[in-house]
C-alpha cells in the first residue's frame, strides 16, 4: 500500500512542479513585455528579489528565481519560488553583448530594442548530456535559450547525484552556459530527476513585438 501511497505523491510533486514551471515562463514573458529584458536571477541573500535590482549585468548569471521581482507562487519563508519538493527554481539568463553596450543585451532595459532582433545572440545551450562529446555547439536540445528555469526534483536535497546534476548546480557566475535535461534515471552514480524548462528567444521575441518593445 506505501509504494503507490508514494507514487501518486511524487506524481502530484512532479505535476504541480510543472504547472510552476510553466507559470514562470508566462510571468517571464510579462516582465518582458513591461520592462523591455529579462530579469536577473537571485542570489542566496537577496530574498526573492533579481540582483541586481533593475537589471543590466547581473550578479551571477545562474542561480535562483527571483520570485520577488516577478509576484510569483508557490515561495518559501524567504521569497523564493519553490518545487513540489519544497526545493527552489533554479534560474539562468544570458549574458550575451553582441550590440556593444556597457551591459548585457537580454537583462538591461531597452537595449534589446536597440540592438534589433537580428543581432541579438541568446546562447544559453541546454543537452541532453554533460558529456563534451555529447553537447557541443551542435549537438543540443537547444543552443539558443533566452533563459532556463529548473527544479532540482525530489533528491535536490542531497546534491548531485551525478555528473547530469552537477552541470545543472554549477553556478559560476557569468561563464557557465550550459545545462542538462532527459528523462529521469535512477542509475547509480548518474541519478537525474530535474526538471528543465527553457525560454526560446522567438517566444520571447514575439511577446516583446506584441507589447511594442520590440521591433
Amino acid at each position: 500500500l506505501l509504494l503507490p501511497l508514494q507514487a501518486q505523491r511524487e506524481q502530484v510533486f512532479q505535476t504541480q512542479t510543472q504547472t510552476t514551471l510553466e507559470n514562470v515562463k508566462r510571468a517571464l514573458l510579462g516582465f518582458a513585455q513591461s520592462q523591455g529584458r529579462l530579469p536577473c536571477p537571485a542570489t542566496a541573500a537577496s530574498n526573492g528579489m533579481e540582483q541586481p535590482l533593475g537589471g543590466g549585468s547581473c550578479t551571477q548569471q545562474m542561480g535562483f528565481l527571483p520570485a520577488a521581482t516577478l509576484g510569483v507562487t508557490p515561495t518559501d519563508a524567504n521569497g523564493f519560488v519553490i518545487d513540489g519538493w519544497n526545493n527552489r527554481i533554479r534560474y539562468a539568463v544570458t549574458q550575451t553583448n553582441a550590440g556593444g553596450a556597457l551591459t548585457p543585451d537580454f537583462t538591461t532595459a531597452g537595449v534589446m530594442a536597440t540592438v534589433g532582433m537580428a543581432a541579438l545572440t541568446p546562447n544559453i545551450r541546454v543537452c541532453a548530456t554533460s558529456a563534451v562529446a555529447g553537447c557541443t555547439a551542435a549537438i543540443n536540445l537547444t543552443n539558443n535559450a533566452a533563459a532556463v528555469i529548473y527544479s532540482i526534483g525530489a533528491t535536490g536535497a542531497l546534491g548531485a547525484g551525478g555528473a547530469d546534476e552537477t552541470e545543472n548546480l554549477n553556478a559560476v557566475a557569468n561563464v557557465d552556459v550550459v545545462l542538462v535535461s532527459h528523462d529521469p534515471t535512477s542509475a547509480v552514480g548518474s541519478e537525474f530527476d530535474h526538471t528543465v524548462v527553457w525560454l526560446s528567444p522567438f517566444v520571447l521575441y514575439n511577446a516583446m513585438i506584441q507589447a511594442g518593445q520590440l521591433h
